[in-house]
């Protein structure tokens, strides 16, 4: 979830000297060019920060909200090393996408990750130099010392089908489709160049070429395991967020896919493994690949790339292990990213655009009997026909009035002729045992802080911090998902268990048939954590910028 500022050419991908795209139509793939381009972390799915007032200033950058589980475990490797078994949603048909309570997953979270905290000397608070890998000795509480080594997160995404490809992703947060009927997955390390101590950021010359003190490296997963191009932001060019059937990793719905998150003697490395297709690619967060550093340069003009392999920060997960300039407390974490897709009805056409524009003024913001007249948060808006597969309106800037297509009930609840099926995935395994203890985390203080018009939480006290997100009238949104289990054998009547063997799965949405518990459903995320962060000075701050709850893995 985020807002944008009126920009005159608004992007996801930002190009130096990126020009508007000719469409009409239903779009095709972009032709792959070595022009720089990208991914601007003020417009995007990057890595929510802690305070973004300090990080994205001017930008009217609000936030992502992020409901997530948070896996928890003492033995060593656990926070270096491990597998997830996961199933990829199904979509209803196409057809008639506008009926009533209909949904796809492109409308719910547009994408999906695995996460885990990663070394970058170069990176967030540039107080250490050094940074050893897959060690315990990394953590230290921003309360004892501003001392901490420097951290990246990564991410694995997976894209969802159907809707507005890439690279029109380039400009439209949202319109994270690959293919018409296929998924795809892309490494994306996010690190941010900032000094708290000394209240500095990265020289506008630098943010002016790579968007924002927030950055990303970004790589397709690929057959091969090569990048198509490089990945690190200054060097890249259209070719990097472009499609490649032939070079990237292409998923079906309903495919069972083993994950791997692990270390190399050259980076971070993530594997997936298609028991459906029997197809595999992987991609390595190596210099090898075009993933670098950006020298952390405040006070000058440089912008330079440091080639490097990135390698996990921790040995453990154990709940000290975190990445300190993040809104969540999060090392390694399945996370949802929801609340970008509004509805875009009415007797106005939207026009096609490479950029998007607003929901035409006499349409709704919505559909059917509750659809509301649109207002600022209906932006980046695109018509059906630009569609691959799923041929409907919709905007994707921040939904912060909290009454978008992932605040109403249209989540996976087994009607599946109007809505997709849950992702389901394992807990992770790391040395062939299970993670101890599991979290349930919502960053919803974080946004409504700054985010919902007239929200009165303080994350300074706490007070005011709703669970349930409150919209632009005050009231609760009308529902807000939730994580379940399903403990479904492999002789059972559900195939995608099966796929699972038969293990205890997570999944996420409404009251899901076959559930062996929902934790309470909203209930789940519990109360309110106060974290500590580093603020000028070296001095301590504290921030209530999530709800966690902690109970034994029941998986």
């Amino acid at each position: 979830m985020f807002r944008r500022k009126p920009l005159v050419a608004a992007g996801l991908l930002a190009a130096a000297s990126l020009m508007p795209v000719a469409l009409s139509g239903p779009i095709s793939t972009v032709a792959a060019s070595t022009q720089h381009v990208h991914i601007d972390c003020k417009e995007s799915t990057c890595a929510e920060v802690a305070n973004s007032a300090d990080v994205f200033k001017n930008y009217g950058y609000v936030g992502h909200d992020e409901p997530s589980t948070v896996f928890y475990s003492n033995r060593p490797g656990s926070g270096n090393n491990l597998h997830y078994n996961l199933t990829l949603p199904s979509d209803p048909s196409p057809t008639n996408p506008n009926a009533p309570g209909k949904s796809y997953s492109f409308q719910l979270n547009p994408t999906w990750w695995f996460g885990m905290a990663l070394c970058d000397t170069q990176s967030y608070p540039e107080q250490v130099g050094t940074c050893p890998a897959n060690s315990d000795n990394n953590i230290l509480d921003p309360a004892i010392s501003p001392k901490h080594v420097g951290s990246a997160f990564v991410e694995v995404q997976f894209y969802t089908p159907g809707w507005v490809p890439w690279p029109v992703w380039q400009v439209a947060n949202g319109a994270t489709t690959c293919d018409a009927t296929k998924w795809c997955a892309a490494v994306n390390i996010f690190s941010l160049l900032q000094d708290p101590v000394h209240g500095t950021l990265q020289n506008n010359n630098c943010l002016n070429l790579i968007g924002s003190p927030e950055f990303v490296n970004f790589a397709f997963i690929t057959k091969n395991g090569q990048s198509q191009a490089p990945a690190n932001p200054v060097d890249a060019t259209t070719t990097t967020f472009t499609p490649d059937p032939n070079k990237d990793l292409f998923m079906s719905s309903g495919d069972n896919i083993a994950l791997s998150m692990h270390d190399t003697a050259h980076g971070f490395q993530v594997v997936l493994d298609d028991k459906t297709s029997h197809q595999s690619g992987s991609m390595t967060a190596s210099a090898a690949n075009g993933f670098a550093q950006i020298k952390f340069d405040p006070t000058g003009t440089s912008c330079t790339p440091i080639p490097y392999d990135f390698h996990p920060m921790y040995s453990t997960s154990s709940e000290q292990t975190r990445v300190i300039w993040a809104a969540h407390t999060y090392n390694i974490s399945m996370t949802n990213e929801i609340g970008h897709f509004e509805f875009c009805q009415g007797a106005t056409a939207v026009p096609v655009s490479s950029f998007g524009v607003s929901c035409p003024s006499g349409n709704k913001e919505g559909r059917g009997a509750s659809a509301e007249p649109t207002n600022v948060d209906d932006n980046f808006c695109f018509p059906g026909s630009m569609a691959l597969t799923v041929k409907i309106n919709g905007c994707t800037d921040t939904n912060t009035g909290f009454d978008g297509a992932a605040y109403q009930s249209l989540w996976p609840d087994g009607n599946t002729a109007l809505h997709p099926t849950s992702v389901l995935f394992s807990s992770p395994t790391s040395g062939g045992r299970q993670y101890d203890r599991v979290a349930f985390e919502a960053d919803l203080p974080r946004i409504e802080d700054t985010g919902a018009v007239g929200s009165p939480c303080n994350r300074h006290t706490g007070a005011g911090c709703s669970l349930i997100p409150l919209g632009d009238d005050g009231s609760p949104a009308d529902f807000y998902p939730f994580f379940s289990i399903t403990r479904a054998h492999a002789g059972g009547s559900d195939p995608q268990a099966k796929h699972n063997g038969g293990t205890c799965l997570w999944q996420f949405g409404n009251h899901i048939p076959g559930s062996a518990n929902d934790f309470g459903q909203n209930a789940q995320y519990g109360t309110l954590l106060q974290s500590t962060y580093i603020g000028a000075g070296g001095a301590t701050i504290t921030r209530y910028n999530n709800f966690r709850q902690i109970i034994n893995n029941p998986c």
